[in-house]
C-alpha cells in the first residue's frame, strides 16, 4: 500500500497577514499594560506571574471542553522545562524593558531578534550565513548605536541593556520552540510554558505580593488575557502563512508603541529613536527576505532532512 502523506497546510497570505497584524497590536497593548501596571504599584514579578495564568486556565479550559486535552500530551516534558526557564528569562528583559525606557524605544530595540538570530544560526546551528546577512547584521547593530548613543546618556544604559536582552533571549527561544515544533503542537508549547514558569513565580510570591485594589486585579487579569489572545494569533498566523511572509506585520508595533506613549504619557521617542529604527527595521527585513528565497531554493527533500 502506498504511504499517504499528510495534506499541506492550507496557505491564506492575506488571513495570516490580517492575523499577525491583530496579533502586533494585542501583544504592543499587553507591553503597555505591563509598563503601567507596574506604574500603579504592582510588582513586576507578581505582573509576570498574573501574565501566566490565565493562559494555563484558557486554554486548559477550552481543550477540555472540546474534549481535546489529548493535544497536551508531550513526550519532551525537559525539554519543554528548558524552554520554560529561558521563557521566564526573556519575559523578565522583554517586559522589563519598557518599564525602563520609553515604549518606542524598547519596541525597537526589540527588534534586534532578526540580527541575533543570525548570529545563533551562525554559532549554535553551524548555518552558512552569506555576506548579506552579515551586512545586514551590521547595519542592525549601527542603527542600536544611533539610538542608545553611548556616552551621551540619551537613554539610560541598563535599559539599553535590557532592551537588547530581549531582542537576544526572543532570538535564543525561537530556536528551541522550532526544535519543540517538530514533535509538539504550538498550543502545547504555549501550555506547558505557561503551567511550568508559573509555579517558579509562584514560589516567590510570598516575597513580593501586596494586596490590590479592584483596579490592579483588573489590569493583572487583562494582561494575562491579552498574552494568552496575542499568542494564540501569533500561532494562526504561522499556521496560514510562512514566518518570512508575516513577520514584516511585526514592525507595526513601532506604530502601536508610539501612539500608546503618546496617549498614556505624553511621550514621543527622541529624535535617535527616528534615526535608527530605519537601520534595525532594514537589517530585519533583509535577513526575512533572504529567509524567504532560501526556502524557495530549498527542495522539499532537504528541507524535511534538515540539510
Amino acid at each position: 500500500m502506498p504511504t499517504v502523506q499528510p495534506a499541506p497546510p492550507i496557505q491564506r497570505p492575506m488571513l495570516a497577514l490580517g492575523l499577525r497584524l491583530a496579533a502586533t497590536m494585542v501583544l504592543s497593548t499587553l507591553v503597555m499594560l505591563v509598563k503601567y501596571t507596574a506604574e500603579a504599584g504592582v510588582r513586576f514579578p507578581e505582573i509576570l506571574f498574573w501574565r501566566q495564568v490565565p493562559t494555563i486556565f484558557l486554554i486548559g479550559g477550552w481543550l477540555a471542553l472540546r474534549g481535546q486535552l489529548s493535544r497536551l500530551k508531550t513526550q519532551r516534558l525537559p525539554v519543554h522545562g528548558r524552554r520554560a526557564m529561558l521563557g521566564l528569562t526573556g519575559m523578565f528583559f522583554t517586559f522589563g524593558a519598557p518599564v525602563l525606557l520609553p515604549l518606542a524605544v524598547s519596541t525597537t530595540l526589540g527588534f534586534t531578534t532578526p540580527i541575533f538570530a543570525v548570529i545563533l544560526s551562525a554559532l549554535l546551528l553551524r548555518e552558512k550565513v552569506g555576506p548579506v546577512r552579515w551586512l545586514a547584521v551590521a547595519l542592525g547593530f549601527a542603527g542600536v548605536v544611533i539610538i542608545a548613543q553611548p556616552g551621551h546618556a540619551v537613554i539610560p544604559p541598563f535599559g539599553a541593556f535590557v532592551g537588547l536582552g530581549a531582542g537576544f533571549m526572543v532570538a535564543l527561544i525561537s530556536i528551541q520552540v522550532r526544535d519543540l515544533g517538530r514533535t509538539d503542537e504550538s498550543i502545547s508549547i504555549v501550555f506547558w510554558f505557561a503551567a511550568l514558569s508559573a509555579p517558579l513565580l509562584l514560589v516567590a510570591l510570598p516575597f513580593y505580593y501586596t494586596p490590590h485594589s479592584a483596579w490592579q486585579w483588573f489590569l493583572l487579569i487583562l494582561g494575562g488575557v491579552l498574552g494568552c489572545l496575542g499568542q494564540i494569533l501569533l500561532t494562526a498566523s504561522l499556521r496560514y502563512g510562512q514566518v518570512a511572509s508575516v513577520i514584516v506585520m511585526d514592525y507595526t508595533a513601532l506604530v502601536w508603541a508610539t501612539l500608546w506613549g503618546w496617549l498614556v504619557w505624553s511621550e514621543l521617542p527622541p529624535a535617535a529613536t527616528w534615526l535608527g529604527a530605519p537601520a534595525i527595521i532594514g537589517a530585519g527585513a533583509v535577513i526575512a527576505w533572504r529567509e524567504h528565497l532560501h526556502n524557495r531554493r530549498t527542495p522539499p527533500a532537504a528541507a524535511s532532512s534538515g540539510e
